[in-house]
């Protein structure tokens, strides 16, 4: 039987290219193995889990954990503060690395804008629990904060017990952690702009403001819009590395989201592995609605989209 036409000069295309296929590899197995092959474990979520029997072995339960995780009062206490934690993040965080991206592009000395870039891009590479460790060093009783300002007669600070001072820290520290990291997205979405639309509008006498406003930030639209998608994908998420190390029991009321009521009923509770894999696949369900919405409303807005 001879080959078609087309899928013969795909299949002649694809040898020629295998050494890029073969660098693919590692990332599809990652994938493959971390996040298909334990999709199996969701059925924990519908089973009264036994370790003797396992996950498949084990008796369904009739929606017992789904019941009793909507029964719960923790529960909808930890999914008001991720939608509010991950609402602050969107209006809060998400415009920072844009700003920082089109301010940074109006300096034009290089080597002055890569000191910028390295200075604000380092944190990023610190984990959070050595920048909590920071934090809590800087911030806690008698951390350093305290102790100045009790040299000026001043009272205590209260952000790490405080719950809504305690948000806040939240998002200013995530700022100072990955904001310029993020900028770097725009910033190679910048590069790609036809500089000769910079040169026309200087001639036509428009200021650095207006270039700014009808040139740079037309040109990373699309880029802004795509990541924002993306992170209303995951608002569900709420940044556990950052709450794990940094919250604390006078915070819950504030600070406890979805995912670290996840992680202590998994591990510190009698609740079991099924109701926290009910908690983390309700998760996953409303990540994915918002997404889709997300998804929708800004290809209707501004032409981009992801899915």
């Amino acid at each position: 039987m001879k080959r078609p036409a087309g899928r013969y000069q795909l299949l002649k295309r694809a040898v020629g290219y295998k050494e890029l296929y073969l660098m693919l590899v590692p990332i599809l197995a990652f994938y493959l193995i971390f996040s298909y092959v334990p999709m199996y474990g969701i059925t924990l979520a519908f089973k009264d889990f036994n370790y003797a029997k396992g996950i498949l072995a084990s008796p369904w339960n009739q929606f017992a954990n789904f019941k009793k995780l909507f029964a719960s009062a923790d529960f909808w206490r930890a999914f008001r503060n991720t939608i509010i934690i991950s609402l602050g993040r969107l209006i809060i965080e998400f415009p920072i690395p844009i700003i920082l991206a089109l301010f940074l592009n109006e300096i034009s000395r290089s080597k002055l804008k890569r000191v910028y870039q390295t200075i604000l891009t380092f944190p990023h590479f610190l984990s959070w629990v050595v920048l909590s460790g920071i934090v809590i060093t800087l911030l806690q009783d008698q951390g350093v904060l305290n102790q100045i300002l009790a040299l000026f007669g001043l009272g205590k600070n209260r952000l790490l017990v405080n719950g809504n001072q305690f948000v806040g820290l939240l998002f200013a520290s995530n700022i100072w952690k990955e904001a310029g990291w993020s900028t770097i997205l725009y910033m190679a979405a910048i590069a790609g702009i036809n500089p000769e639309l910079y040169e026309a509008a200087t001639l036509d006498g428009c200021s650095r403001m207006q270039r700014m406003w009808y040139i740079t930030w037309p040109g990373i639209l699309s880029t802004a819009a795509v990541l924002f998608i993306l992170q209303v994908g995951s608002a569900m998420n709420g940044g556990f590395d950052q709450v794990f190390n940094l919250y604390n029991s006078a915070v819950y009321s504030k600070g406890d989201i979805i995912d670290t009521y996840v992680y202590r009923s998994a591990f510190q509770s009698s609740d079991g592995f099924g109701f926290s894999t009910a908690v983390g696949f309700t998760k996953s369900v409303i990540n994915f609605g918002l997404l889709y919405l997300a998804n929708k409303v800004v290809s209707r807005l501004t032409g981009t989209g992801v899915i």
